[in-house]
């Protein structure tokens, strides 16, 4: 069956959802339809105190998880876990910078928070890097698809790779180079660390500029400074640098000055393909990073719903449940960070669809799945891209719910990374019949679909849809849908603020998990498998895993 045919079928399936599956030991029966109601109701205990924040390796993370599991066999989503449960357990390593670790080059020795931050992916009590000499590597991006090679002609092993933040089509912002202002995965910080490890580099460190980067110094030095959590890596971390940092853009400046170098005359220069690697003559990094080092257990939550006909074809619904646990407060104030949209409202969604497919399955199996430690650094979802519990080839597309406004209906449907794959259009037939549309990425330039758990799983082939509700609410518009959004983001998110209210309009949310169920059902009916755009950075990746496949 065609898509187009089967999404005009799903409301009626809808309709048809009349019983559920299981008892769940700490709630009443779930209800079989997608509701306001029930997604309020998962909502509200998610974001209970009684898990203290849903803090990974904490006793509220584990009751949280367990929560979760008991939901998935009361709406009749069966375990898809390790050994016959439905977890996938997951050791953190936690990494605190301690006393006596520093960073220098040359002459200058850099104040960490301060001049710079640095750290380390080796899971080592002490991790030194002795006379590196530094290369400046414009973007340091190896991008094929575009003929870009920003390490053409030089051998960096052991040297430390200075580089810049975002990626070319950014800084020229033209249309035909790179994806013009959007933000590609190449300009990700995560890519550019990863390359410069495959690269052999011994350090690495971009040069922090808050317009392409889309955000402060202030988050770079408190988002690596303080306690660090990372998967246990089974080759504890030697494929990556040894020292992996930022470089606040006054130290760059210095640096570039110290090396006899012009920065903006070589930033401009690293703008144009076939830019070569530039040597920063006399420069050499010295460092050594003492770690203390511990260990966490937190895990995954995974269910399936098998299909009737093409069962080892999976349909995927992610979300992550962890937030950020519960922090010491004067006696008095709320130190629970509650993460009641943040991500209460994606992992009820996901369930909630699950159920619905529980009680009239489709011809594909759906696989949903609650992974943790989102707030660390999308450490469970890439956990389970290193270890899929499905094959990525037999994953045919992923849906990933990660926070929704309780606003209220609205007349369209926010697409994260809108233009990179076939599930774009796929949505577009579902909301159109319902006088819906699409709003692109308001922000395209910060990168937002490299931020969420799917580019886990999107930067190993699969294609991922990262949706949201939208601003443009059915009766008071696009200026309340702004300011509404406005108001979370400043006051209640990551703060003990972000909690349940019962006064919340749950029609919008409602109303995406529908939308995002109708899609998902109807590619579970059919025989197509999206794919990425011809363009996309994944592309390529995902036609050379089919062909294996087949």
């Amino acid at each position: 069956m065609s898509i187009s045919k089967t999404l005009c079928l799903t409301t009626a399936a809808l309709l048809m959802v009349g019983c559920t599956s299981g008892k769940s030991d700490v709630e009443p029966t779930a209800k079989p339809s997608i509701s306001a109601a029930d997604l309020g109701r998962r909502i509200k205990n998610l974001s209970d105190d009684k898990f203290e924040g849903r803090e990974p390796g904490t006793p509220g993370g584990i009751l949280a998880s367990q929560y979760i599991a008991d939901e998935m066999k009361a709406a009749g989503i069966a375990p898809m876990g390790i050994g016959g449960t439905y977890f996938q357990p997951i050791t953190l390593t936690t990494t605190t910078v301690s006393d006596g670790s520093f960073m220098k080059i040359g002459d200058t020795s850099y104040t960490a928070g301060d001049d710079a931050v640095y750290w380390t992916k080796h899971n080592a009590d002490t991790v030194s890097v002795t006379d590196s000499d530094l290369v400046f590597v414009g973007y340091g991006v190896v991008a094929p698809e575009y003929g870009w090679n920003d390490y053409a002609g030089i051998d960096v092993k052991g040297k430390t790779v200075v580089m810049l933040v975002n990626d070319p089509g950014f800084a020229t912002k033209d249309e035909t180079l790179f994806n013009g202002n959007a933000m590609t995965y190449y300009g990700r910080w995560t890519y550019k660390f990863e390359e410069a490890g495959k690269q052999g580099a011994a350090a690495v460190l971009i040069i922090h500029e808050t317009a392409p980067a889309s955000y402060g110094w202030n988050v770079v030095s408190g988002g690596w400074t303080g306690a660090q959590i990372d998967l246990v890596r089974p080759d504890k971390g030697a494929s990556r640098s040894k020292l992996e940092g930022w470089l606040t853009i006054e130290s760059a400046k210095d640096l570039f000055k110290t090396a006899g170098l012009d920065f903006a005359a070589l930033k401009t220069a690293a703008h144009q393909k076939g830019f070569k690697p530039v040597a920063m003559e006399g420069l050499k990094l010295n460092a050594q990073i003492n770690n203390t080092i511990s260990t966490v257990k937190s895990r995954n939550v995974v269910g399936v719903v098998k299909g009737t006909k093409y069962s080892d074809e999976y349909v995927l619904y992610m979300g992550h449940w962890d937030h950020k646990g519960k922090k010491d407060v004067a006696e008095g104030e709320d130190g629970i960070y509650n993460g009641a949209v943040d991500n209460a409202t994606g992992t009820s969604a996901i369930l909630e669809i699950g159920e619905a497919f529980a009680v009239a399955p489709a011809e594909r199996s759906v696989l949903i799945v609650a992974v943790t430690a989102e707030e660390s650094g999308l450490l469970g979802s890439a956990y389970y891209g290193e270890d899929p519990i499905v094959p990525l080839n037999q994953t045919v597309v992923g849906i990933n719910i990660d926070g929704m406004l309780p606003l209220g209906r609205t007349k369209d449907v926010v697409v994260v990374g809108y233009g990179a794959s076939d599930l774009d259009g796929l949505l577009d037939a579902v909301i159109k019949p319902r006088g819906m549309y699409i709003t692109p990425d308001p922000k395209p330039e910060a990168g937002y679909y490299y931020r969420s758990d799917h580019i886990s799983l999107a930067k190993k082939g699969v294609p991922f849809l990262y949706a949201d509700g939208g601003i443009d609410h059915e009766i008071r518009g696009k200026e309340y849908g702004e300011a509404f959004n406005e108001e979370y983001t400043k006051e209640r998110y990551h703060h003990p603020s972000d909690e349940y209210d019962e006064t919340w309009d749950l029609s919008g949310i409602e109303q995406v998990t529908e939308i995002f169920y109708e899609l998902g059902h109807g590619i579970a009916n059919s025989r197509d498998w999206p794919n990425w755009n011809k363009t996309a950075e994944f592309r390529t990746l995902r036609d050379e895993m089919m062909k294996a496949k087949n």
